[in-house]
């Protein structure tokens, strides 16, 4: 179920459910939110330090409820990832939500969210937030209002010859890998039957990308899967001595003898062209040699 399209002049609420953020980047985003006609709020505690995080975990949690809740608020964004929305998820009461679904916005860490609104059947959008907003590709930007507006997104992108070919129609699921990995085996884990799983990834060093995707497969998810984007996996570190296998060796290694199509360079993840994915909602991979399309 998707959320309801967000029209001109309706509230985005800016939050921080994890790490904390400096005002320069929640200002720059309040600004290009106005830019494009809506009206920014930022709660209570977004900008709050407590050591590492925006603020305490009730402090945090309490500005993600008020934002579940509020009525005059129609879409999520949270501020920035890093670690601690997990702190609050079973804090959370999402009655109201799931009478009434809005956007929740964002990456990385805020992948908790996502496979938590996947499981109660709704979507969410995987998109940028406001630490990036001043370094985003165009791009990046414009797909993320156009997804919240309700537009139909086709992506386009120059991929890798080691690609397997094939199409496959879904759902897309997924997010940060060693987040979506925290969550299996929990109460919270989604239903991955027949979706399109897009992962990413940022400074894991190869064996441990190796580790959670065996974790994937020994969970079943693999089998279940009809078809697998790999966004951005940027800052991957090696071993001494070295691991001895590429990031797709990696990859195509636990999907030999699985006929579903596997895409790479999908820009996606933490990188400046950071382009929005609608999660929840029914999708077209189309895999080639050397290329790759999504239409959302």
């Amino acid at each position: 179920m998707l959320p309801k399209n967000l029209q001109k002049d309706d509230t985005i609420a800016i939050l921080a459910p994890a790490k904390r953020i400096e005002r320069e980047f929640v200002d720059f985003a309040v600004k290009v939110i106005e830019e494009q006609g809506f009206k920014a709020i930022i709660s209570s505690h977004c900008l709050d330090e407590n050591n590492y995080f925006s603020g305490t975990i009730e402090e945090r949690k309490k500005d993600f409820q008020w934002a579940l809740d509020n009525e005059n608020v129609a879409a999520i964004l949270c501020a920035r990832g890093g670690y601690g929305c997990v702190q609050i998820l079973e804090g959370l009461n999402w009655d109201k939500f799931v009478k009434h679904p809005k956007w929740i916005i964002g990456f990385s860490d805020v992948t908790v969210f996502h496979q938590k609104i996947a499981a109660l059947g709704l979507a969410s959008l995987h998109a940028s937030m406001p630490l990036n907003f001043k370094d985003n590709s165009e791009e990046s930007l414009a797909t993320l209002f156009k997804s919240i507006q309700g537009e139909e997104i086709n992506h386009h992108w120059k991929s890798s010859v080691e690609n397997k070919e094939g199409v496959a129609e879904g759902e897309i699921i997924g997010g940060n890998l060693a987040v979506l990995c925290g969550l299996i085996g929990t109460r919270h884990q989604p239903d991955f039957t027949d979706k399109i799983l897009f992962i990413e990834e940022v400074g894991e060093a190869l064996y441990a990308i190796d580790r959670n995707l065996y974790q994937l497969k020994m969970a079943g998810i693999f089998d279940q899967i009809s078809g697998l984007i790999v966004g951005n996996i940027s800052a991957v570190k090696d071993t001494h001595p070295p691991y001895n296998m590429s990031l797709r060796e990696i990859v195509l290694s636990h999907f030999t003898n699985k006929n579903i199509p596997v895409a790479f360079d999908f820009p996606g993840g933490h990188c400046d062209d950071n382009r929005a994915i609608v999660f929840g909602k029914r999708s077209t991979l189309k895999s080639l040699t050397s290329t790759g399309s999504l239409c959302i």
